[in-house]
């Protein structure tokens, strides 16, 4: 286990040379403290290296919805973890409102995604806005050398040029979600737990004495703590709740849904058809006619994906293995312009997804699935959204 926390410069870089904050050869850590034991513990070895520690706690909801979000990410409880945290560990600590930006960059995106029939990744979206771009020019206002995270993801400097790697511990490895980050980013950003298993985190919370060694970990998007997607939704944009028809895919209807808000690609549960021969499952999702499309599993195959507004960390290569969830393990594929072809079908893909690739361990960047193409169709899209 580490026992100091790790800046990860480049071994070239001079130790001794003055911090961003002009302070000399301590440095000052700004470290995103979600309340959690992940974040907690970064801020324990930032604070055991002897460098400056300031820890930052997002408020993304007004303060009574907060407290009553207990359990949640960055609610009420939260933020009175991560002060408890800090008080322990003798570091400055600031929470800043967020609110709005939150809600109309990553819950209004959210809830638009679904009255378009696409299928959403809120964490994405969060990291790419107030959690790195946001943050990190508070860290840059503050004279920071960095922006540490409890994420478990590896940066990795190779001939002093940061690299993003999935974290050690593959079962937690993080990586999906950070696809958006850019290169300037990375190189101000820090990931301390890249090498840990969890175990070995609570057991170095417990070491420094903190109260959330044994907090659980949050199993929900943190906006939805009770897991109602759909209610929320619902209260956004209440025309996804309209009932509408369910379709086979020779546009027979088989019967009526109780709104689109409740289903995605590739579901199952909630399509009340009877007398089919086998499982019928969402294909696709047409929202402006308030249409399900069902078929067999076999149906939900894919063999290539339109992929749009890319970012790229590492240089952009042809032969790669890609992502489409965040639990699936990495395929190989072939970058061909915009579309990424599978060498097999892969199931579960759907557009709003966010497409990540990799070669071996190393994140190269991603994009979001605009449409998909199925191999009976070869390369005419099954499921486009305008």
């Amino acid at each position: 286990m580490p026992t100091s926390f790790d800046l990860g410069r480049p071994a070239a870089d001079d130790e001794t040379a003055p911090s961003a904050n002009g302070a000399g050869s301590r440095h000052r850590v700004v470290v995103a403290m979600s309340g959690g034991v992940d974040s907690s513990v970064v801020a324990a070895l930032a604070a055991r290296s002897g460098a400056e520690v300031i820890g930052v706690t997002l408020q993304l909801y007004d303060h009574g919805e907060a407290v009553r979000r207990s359990g949640s990410c960055c609610a009420g409880q939260d933020i009175y973890d991560a002060k408890t945290v800090t008080d322990r560990l003798g570091i400055a600590h600031y929470v800043l409102d967020y609110e709005s930006r939150f809600r109309t960059g990553v819950i209004d995106r959210f809830a638009d995604a679904y009255a378009q029939g696409r299928t959403p990744v809120p964490c994405s979206l969060c990291n790419q806005g107030v959690k790195f771009t946001d943050l990190i020019a508070f860290a840059r206002e503050l004279g920071a050398d960095c922006l540490a995270t409890g994420h478990y993801v590896r940066r990795i400097v190779e001939r002093g040029r940061s690299e993003l790697h999935r974290g050690a511990d593959l079962t937690r490895d993080q990586s999906y979600f950070l696809s958006g980050t850019t290169r300037d980013q990375l190189d101000f950003l820090r990931f301390p737990l890249g090498d840990l298993a969890k175990s070995e985190v609570r057991a170095l919370a417990e070491q420094a004495g903190l109260t959330v060694a044994a907090k659980p970990d949050s199993q929900d998007i943190c906006f939805v703590p009770d897991g109602d997607y759909a209610g929320l939704v619902k209260r956004l944009r209440p025309e996804t709740a309209a009932p509408g028809e369910i379709v086979g895919l020779d546009g027979r209807v088989l019967g009526e849904h109780r709104g689109v808000v409740h289903f995605t690609v590739g579901q199952r549960r909630g399509i009340e058809v009877g007398g089919q021969s086998e499982p019928l499952y969402v294909v696709r999702i047409e929202p402006g006619q308030r249409r399900l499309v069902v078929g067999p599993r076999r149906a939900l195959a894919v063999e290539a994906m339109r992929v749009e507004d890319w970012n790229w960390i590492g240089e952009q290569q042809t032969s790669v293995s890609v992502k489409v969830r965040s639990l699936a393990p990495p395929v190989p594929a072939k970058i061909d312009g915009g579309w990424v072809r599978f060498e097999h079908s892969e199931y579960g893909v759907a557009p709003g997804q966010a497409a990540v690739i990799y070669d071996g361990s190393r994140l190269l960047g991603g994009g979001w699935i605009a449409e998909t193409a199925s191999p009976s169709l070869e390369a005419a899209p099954l499921l486009a959204i305008a």
